[in-house]
């Protein structure tokens, strides 16, 4: 069974485990992961699309205006997906959905009138990477590690944290891969804010460059830190704490654990390098897939790790932060933005004996 036939009948399984007939898929997410990576966005900072998917027990359908119609058949090749068009025009309300659901007991990935929100449900299905996507997801890793690394490498003192977001927004859209997260902070600014826009100020000696990458859907995760002169012992330990931390979520997220369970074992962590109170400053990440995050680690919560799951943890000690995508696999965790030649910090946890690289700051003397 191929890639989109395992989804539709995830769906069916999915609606008759709720008591469903029909369901509407609004956001872009959603759509990529049914359609295996087709894209229905045109702001790319829209949560909902441009078309939407409608799947009963008549038919599959996929509603959208003429303007993105001729796009959707002719490059994302939908039609041939099986994908039954219904096209209004741009100038005309007409409410498709409706009437293609009459009489249905309909869920949906977005609040709607008279439909079973299921948006918790089909982010489950989206995190559960089947066989191609997480191919998929591991080209996307590369492409966004090398464009990583390629644009912290051209970073200069005087250059203002515009100029660097443009260096990692180039880097990584021409090689496909669509930044619709792009961080940038520098000196003291690492300091103060968890999530630092670009601003117009420029770079003395320490920049953070942070990305989501999107690609054919899937969304990737990752940080870097470059320094400009000796990195002051304190930073050093800062960045040595943190690391440990990532580790320590690394080595917990494995089968059958549950996202709290893992959770504790990062928030032990921070107690055991002496930070016992900086995972209260910002999230810890969790699960991705076609969303930076599926779903947010918390304690208590009991959403369950399995094989073929990617995570990107995200801890961080006020100054520094420790940011990789991975694939759980059968065996071990494969770390998917790894950047050869890259510094690392080996760091060895409790009762193991291998050590779990992670990175370290790029340091420039």
């Amino acid at each position: 069974m191929g890639e989109f036939e395992r989804k539709q009948q995830l769906i069916q399984e999915m609606l008759a485990a709720a008591g469903l007939d029909a369901l509407v898929l609004r956001r872009v997410s959603s759509f990529a992961w049914a359609t295996c990576g087709a894209a229905s966005y045109v702001n790319t900072a829209a949560s909902e699309g441009e078309a939407t998917l409608v799947i009963t027990p008549k038919g599959r359908y996929l509603v959208t205006n003429n303007i993105e119609a001729p796009r959707l058949e002719q490059e994302e090749h939908l039609a041939d997906q099986g994908w039954e068009f219904r096209v209004t025009p741009w100038h005309e309300a007409h409410d498709e959905i409706a009437e293609l659901t009459r009489g249905f007991k309909v869920g949906a990935d977005v609040p709607l009138p008279g439909a079973t929100n299921l948006a918790a449900q089909i982010a489950r299905l989206r995190t559960n990477l089947l066989p191609e996507e997480q191919e998929r997801f591991r080209a996307l890793a590369r492409l966004q590690a090398e464009a990583m690394d390629q644009a912290i490498r051209a970073v200069r003192p005087g250059q203002s944290e515009y100029e660097i977001a443009a260096l990692l927004a180039h880097e990584m859209e021409r090689r496909g891969v669509q930044c619709i997260v792009n961080l940038i902070a520098t000196d003291e600014r690492i300091f103060n804010f968890r999530h630092p826009l670009p601003t117009a100020r420029r770079l003395e000696r320490y920049a953070m460059l942070v990305a989501c990458g999107r690609r054919h859907g899937l969304v990737c995760s990752c940080t870097r830190l470059v320094h400009f002169g000796r990195l002051p012992d304190e930073l050093r330990r800062k960045m040595e704490a943190v690391a440990y931390v990532d580790a320590a979520f690394i080595a917990a997220t494995r089968p059958g654990r549950t996202l709290g369970e893992v959770f504790e074992r990062g928030r032990a962590a921070y107690a055991e390098v002496g930070f016992p109170n900086e995972w209260r400053l910002h999230h810890q990440g969790g699960p991705a897939g076609y969303e930076a995050r599926e779903a947010i680690g918390l304690p208590g919560r009991s959403d369950t790790v399995a094989i073929g799951q990617v995570y990107a943890w995200n801890p961080s000690i006020t100054g520094t932060k420790s940011e990789d995508t991975i694939l759980v696999g059968p065996d071990g965790n494969e770390v998917l933005t790894e950047i050869p030649g890259w510094p690392v910090i080996p760091v060895t946890l409790p009762g193991d004996k291998a050590p779990i690289p992670r990175p370290a700051i790029l340091e420039i003397t």
